[in-house]
């Protein structure tokens, strides 16, 4: 796809200063700008990159005043920042907009799917699944019996979603998810081997909600596990059965959540944080990366560590721990000396 300098410029309302018929196809950043395409510059840390980059066009802040010729186009905006994020979503909608039905694929006949929808290649979908308008689904995706999705999804290539599943408007998942496979439920028999716990329960996903690639979210045993509106999980993490995670949490990268658990609303969790099952987090908790949960936290902590306790504490503690050498060494030093008093004294 290519775009000239106009275009761009009427898409971000901007005032282009070089040439308007300039074209570009492809984004760069600055340092590494190339003829043919788009760069921008919101940090003056870069400005000097734009005297040398190749980049055909740049965004730049409307304060930005050159100190010598430049030879790309540049684009006007209040904030260059905002403008090129901006554009990359409008970039992504181009991309992104297929449309139709990729053979070979398998619909039940049961299935109902709106308007203007995507179906990639190898994809399967199972009976009484009701699909919104405006949906994309990548090849080899999997969608089970009694599936609801809302409008405007995207579900990525390899997506599997087991029956039962409900998922609301404006929710993207991204390649590799499970949603839907069973909770971790096994019980012991009278000779200690473990028998599986039907989990008959489903998982309910609410509206703009996104999921990185390779996450899995179980069902519930019983009820459902639900992901409120607007939460954004990273890659690579793990929702047990009967989890419930609030509004407008963020949660990063190889973190997991223990069965029963209840997350409050506009929470951030760092990468690789265990929680433990059957507690409550509060409202707005921020909890550090390599965490260790295993007790309810209240609405508004912040935490670290493992077990995790007060951020400021930790931070305090780590302190006195990078000394511990030097505590050690002095501490035998003043045994020594008590030692060798003691000993005279005798």
């Amino acid at each position: 796809m290519k775009f000239k300098a106009k275009q761009i410029a009427e898409i971000l309302e901007g005032e282009i200063v070089g040439n308007p018929e300039a074209e570009v196809s492809k984004l760069s950043k600055i340092e590494e700008g190339e003829t043919g395409s788009l760069t921008f510059l919101s940090n003056p840390k870069y400005n000097s990159y734009l005297y040398t980059t190749e980049a055909s066009i740049a965004i730049v802040n409307k304060s930005f005043e050159p100190e010598k010729e430049i030879s790309t186009t540049l684009i006007k905006v209040e904030d260059a920042y905002k403008a090129f994020s901006k554009l990359l979503e409008f970039y992504n909608e181009v991309k992104n907009n297929k449309e139709g039905r990729e053979n070979p694929h398998s619909i039940a006949d049961s299935a109902k799917i709106g308007a203007k929808e995507y179906i990639g290649a190898y994809s399967y979908i199972g009976e009484n699944v009701s699909i919104g308008e405006n949906v994309k689904i990548y090849p080899n995706s999997y969608i089970g019996d009694n599936v609801t999705i809302g409008d405007n999804c995207t579900l990525f290539s390899g997506v599997k979603v087991y029956s039962e599943t409900q998922i609301g408007n404006n929710c993207k998942i991204h390649s590799g998810c499970v949603i839907g496979s069973d909770g971790f439920g096994f019980v012991p028999d009278e000779n200690g081997e473990y028998k599986a716990v039907p989990q008959i329960g489903n998982v309910i996903i609410e509206d703009n909600v996104d999921i990185g690639s390779n996450s899995t979210i179980d069902r519930a045993t019983l009820g459902s596990t639900i992901i409120r509106k607007g939460v954004k999980l990273d890659n690579q993490i793990q929702i047990a059965h009967n989890v419930e995670i609030g509004k407008h949490t963020v949660i990063a990268s190889q973190t997991g959540v223990a069965g029963s658990t209840k997350i409050g609303e506009y929470c951030m969790i760092g990468g690789q944080v265990g929680i433990v099952g059957h507690i409550t987090i509060g409202n707005k908790v921020r909890i550090q990366a390599q965490s260790g949960i295993g007790k309810s936290l209240k609405d508004g902590d912040v935490v670290q560590g493992t077990p995790a306790f007060n951020y400021s504490d930790y931070n305090k503690s780590y302190v006195h721990f990078k000394n511990l050498p030097n505590i050690a060494t002095t501490i035998h030093k003043i045994e020594k000396e008590l030692n060798t008093r003691q000993n005279k004294n005798e």
